[in-house]
């Protein structure tokens, strides 16, 4: 392998396992506990037989963990040793999972290769999207340094908005920040959340029905891509006909957009629960 080959890592939050990508990338998948038993995401349970599970039995016990520091040092260690000098890993918001303090630390137990971690203040296509790119700029010839800074601004580019059907199991896991104030009403509203730009997941509005919210929804994404050159994405549970519901609403407006439809993984979906929607768009 030539020297100057950049490697990618990244965790299977992105979602890229079910996508088909042209370069060896490679990931560090989390652990999902079901009912007891451990699941490695994707080569153990994949999206739709995990929703079926959770949909069919909702007070099941679902927890998830993170790879742990030393699986990640093994996973740049070999590919040290397969020739990379440097490497580019990819991870799900540092405000939603312990993995980008997880991929810092165990840049310390490797030494004699350039490691850098993206905290990429998202999660599904938005981490994916950031491969996608790493990739074609790789492949194009550019420096990790060029790489980088191309990424941390698309980074900044990004816009997510989550339709959750119950708040249930975001706090359970305590993944909502400031989701205080919604707790009193916590099982009659159907909240539209969104990611802020540091990464963290918050409240944005309450809207009392699923209907509303997702009209909402709608109707905020058109205002906001209306003059802009945008990709589009739409990450959905066991709701798949709900995604394309949407999609082809928002094609009326913008028919030549790019819209992606994708599975949320189990290991995300575990944290935001049956019925979730993200609808999020990168400005480009």
């Amino acid at each position: 392998m030539e020297s100057e080959k950049i490697g990618i890592i990244v965790c299977g939050n992105s979602g890229v396992d079910y996508m088909k990508l042209d370069y060896p990338v490679r990931l560090i998948r989390s652990t999902l506990n079901l009912d007891g038993k451990e699941y490695e995401d994707f080569i153990d349970i994949k999206a739709e037989e995990f929703y079926k599970v959770i949909e069919s039995n909702s007070d099941i016990d679902v927890s998830t963990s993170q790879t742990s520091t030393g699986k990640i040092a093994s996973v740049y260690e070999e590919m040290k040793e397969e020739g990379y000098k440097e490497i580019i890993v990819i991870v799900i918001s540092s405000k939603l999972s312990g993995t980008f303090q997880g991929a810092i630390l165990a840049k310390d137990l490797v030494q004699g290769v350039n490691i850098y971690v993206v905290d990429s203040r998202s999660v599904s296509y938005g981490e994916a999207y950031l491969v996608l790119e790493a990739i074609k700029m790789i492949k194009n010839g550019n420096k990790m340094v060029e790489i980088i800074d191309r990424l941390e601004k698309i980074r900044d580019h990004m816009y997510i908005y989550v339709l959750v059907d119950t708040l249930k199991f975001l706090v359970k896991n305590g993944r909502l920040s400031a989701a205080s104030g919604f707790l009193g009403t916590l099982l009659k509203i159907k909240p539209l959340l969104h990611i802020q730009k540091d990464g963290s997941l918050v409240p944005y509005e309450k809207i009392r029905t699923t209907a509303k919210a997702q009209a909402r929804l709608i109707e905020l994404i058109q205002n906001e891509i209306k003059d802009k050159h945008v990709i589009m994405f739409i990450a959905y549970t066991n709701n798949e006909e709900k995604a394309k519901e949407i999609k082809h609403q928002i094609l009326k407006n913008k028919p030549n957009l790019e819209i992606h439809l994708v599975p949320l993984t189990p290991v995300v979906g575990a944290h935001a629960g049956p019925g979730t929607l993200g609808v999020g768009y990168i400005v480009l």
